[in-house]
């Protein structure tokens, strides 16, 4: 198996040594997840929290907003107004029910016991505030640690109410008041908004409303791609629990990871056609090909890749049935294909410093063209022709964004006199 060129995260002083020299109420012992239900939120906040050393020492509370019927034309609306709303449509039509379930919405099943989740709990900012500052004394500091919209108005209301308490860490850019958190982490391409092309496609009377509305201040950590829990250590043990499996395949072993259109980078069947005809051009030089989607794939797409390809013996499809092999085709893949809709998947395949080939990045627009553009100036990824040869590798820094936000979230806690105990 090629090296897996994750970088570790030091954290510095033993957890001891940190102790004795700053006491235990500038120790932080354990973190607090605010989540939103999305499984590319929440991941990012977990990926931070085990690059940081508290994997097993952190809570999820998840704030919940209505779904389905109607609700789907609310989400814009601050979550505590949603909820009052969707209480007064109740009231009004007693017992026709509004809450249809919603086809988009995807929740992200934390199996509890591996991720340091006791309980998913429903995220309240007073009650959240007020044991964190009840159990201060004992414990030392939260860390609280917030991705998504709907989780930005509990995250600072936590950090208005607790101050001396909590370090509350926003992941994505807030759109609102960056002196509300002691640390925004957020990609550089979420400021394409500042840059002259990126206001040439804002009319002038929404650019307020856009994020950002100026340029990052000291208090912000910028990526490339999103924050993940690929590392080092989750990619050695995928590595060893699919060793069986994956290890003895032809080489080379190229992943297909399928993601799904979105609003800023659409596609239907027709970027699906394409991709399978590509990948029967470069299938001489594979030794074998996997094939998985994501939760936001059509089935109109994935069935095309079934139909295509299904039937060659090189060409396995993940079904969606048993455990899912994402971390074992990352630990043992010799390069990968990935549509360009996926901030996330792009993200993990190149922390891994093997080749990434990109479908469909002329596809995106606004923010997301801006990564495209990102990761290929970087030599990251580089466009899928149908032309390649997959047995002909080529390398380049892997991406570290997990490892330097947790540097950054170490930094900034140092600058206020406080650690992590590790």
């Amino acid at each position: 198996m090629r090296p897996i060129r994750l970088p570790e995260v030091t954290i510095g002083i033993s957890g001891s040594l940190e102790i004795c020299s700053r006491g235990i109420h500038g120790v932080i012992k354990r973190a607090l997840i605010i989540g939103n239900g999305f499984a590319g939120a929440e991941n990012q906040c977990i990926g931070l929290v085990r690059g940081l050393g508290l994997s097993g020492r952190h809570s999820l509370y998840r704030v919940s907003r209505p779904r389905g019927g109607i609700n789907e034309w609310l989400h814009w609306i601050p979550v505590s107004l949603h909820k009052k709303l969707e209480y007064l449509f109740m009231r009004i039509h007693g017992s026709l029910r509004l809450r249809i379930p919603a086809k988009g919405h995807k929740v992200n099943p934390f199996p509890f016991g591996q991720n340091g989740i006791a309980d998913i709990l429903e995220a309240d900012a007073k009650h959240i505030a007020n044991m964190a500052r009840d159990n201060f004394d004992k414990d030392g500091p939260l860390l609280v640690v917030a991705s998504g919209r709907d989780t930005i108005y509990i995250s600072s209301t936590i950090k208005c109410l607790a101050p001396e308490s909590v370090f509350v860490v926003q992941i994505q850019h807030p759109r609102t008041h960056l002196n509300r958190f002691d640390l925004v982490i957020t990609p550089r391409h979420d400021y394409y908004p500042l840059t002259p092309h990126g206001q040439e496609q804002i009319p002038w009377f929404l650019r307020r409303w856009i994020t950002p509305r100026e340029p990052p201040g000291r208090n912000v950590v910028l990526t490339v791609g999103a924050l993940h829990q690929a590392d080092s250590a989750a990619l050695k043990k995928a590595a060893s629990a699919w060793h069986d499996e994956l290890a003895l395949l032809p080489k080379p072993l190229v992943v297909v990871n399928i993601g799904g259109p979105s609003r800023n980078c659409r596609y239907d069947v027709d970027l699906a056609n394409q991709l399978a005809c590509m990948l029967q051009n470069v299938l001489s030089s594979c030794g074998s090909v996997r094939i998985s989607f994501s939760r936001r794939t059509p089935e109109k797409v994935s069935k095309v890749f079934v139909k295509e390809l299904s039937t060659n013996p090189k060409v396995y499809i993940w079904n969606g049935e048993g455990l899912n092999p994402h971390l074992g085709h990352l630990a043992w893949a010799d390069a990968f294909v990935i549509t360009a809709d996926s901030v996330s998947m792009l993200s993990e395949a190149c922390t891994t410093g093997k080749p990434v080939y990109v479908i469909g990045a002329e596809r995106c627009t606004w923010k997301f063209a801006e990564f495209q553009k990102s990761l290929q100036e970087r030599g990251a990824a580089r466009p899928l022709t149908g032309k390649e040869d997959m047995s002909q590798s080529w390398s380049y820094p892997p991406l570290n964004d997990t490892a330097e936000a947790a540097h950054g979230v170490n930094v900034a806690l140092s600058e206020r006199g406080w650690s992590i105990l590790t």
